[in-house]
């Protein structure tokens, strides 16, 4: 084959003329996408379980929404987490090429079914279920040129006011994240006396502060 296209530097012409405008043709018809499907559909459901630690959490809210969740339709695995200040988070993985909407919807009718067993507690903060992407996108610096006015403190509570509900709004975002978040906060000191005067328990000062 090979002398034959020596001894023919037409015919070699040729065929490379051939070969190169197939690759045009192909290089024009090929999908070109910036962010590629490349992970499989994820589902999360997250929650929390206020004055549960991790154990208590896995044991009366991760059990029982893995055993509704476990089998839905095309799920390949599923893994969860929790942390001693009662939050939850349950991943669901599905196979490539599903729906996500669609697997999001699935999973939302499962964790509906599991809801009558939850504990109350778990309810009324509500679970969160929602698709994302289980690598990150894009990631933000935010600093600034005078540490002396604008704290670290100051740039967290700025991001969570003005840029994290932003991006959120961006169609397509699925989560943003911040790392090393610091909110304000106050600490509040409770008279038992005093509170036993007015016929107050604690739940009565956080509805009032909240």
């Amino acid at each position: 084959m090979l002398k034959k296209i020596i001894d023919r530097p037409v015919l070699a012409t040729v065929i490379s003329v051939v070969l190169l405008i197939l690759g045009i043709i192909g290089l024009t018809r090929l999908p070109v996408t910036r962010f590629p499907d490349i992970s499989p559909p994820t589902v999360t459901v997250t929650g929390s379980y206020p004055g549960g630690n991790s154990e208590s959490v896995i044991r009366s809210v991760v059990t029982p929404l893995e055993e509704q969740i476990n089998g839905v339709e095309q799920m390949e695995y599923i893994k969860s987490t929790a942390s001693n200040d009662g939050s939850f988070s349950i991943t669901v993985i599905f196979k490539q090429g599903v729906n996500a909407d669609q697997a999001a919807v699935n999973v939302q009718n499962r964790v509906q079914q599991a809801t009558p067993i939850l504990p109350q507690e778990v309810i009324q903060m509500g679970l969160t279920t929602s698709k994302q992407q289980n690598s990150m996108i894009m990631v933000f610096d935010v600093f600034t040129e005078d540490n002396k006015k604008y704290d670290e403190l100051f740039l967290q509570n700025y991001m969570s006011i003005n840029i994290v509900p932003q991006l959120k709004r961006v169609p397509g975002v699925g989560q943003v994240q911040m790392f090393g978040a610091k909110d304000y906060s106050i600490r509040v000191w409770l008279n038992p006396q005093k509170m036993a005067n007015y016929s107050l328990v604690p739940a009565d000062v956080n509805a009032a502060i909240a």
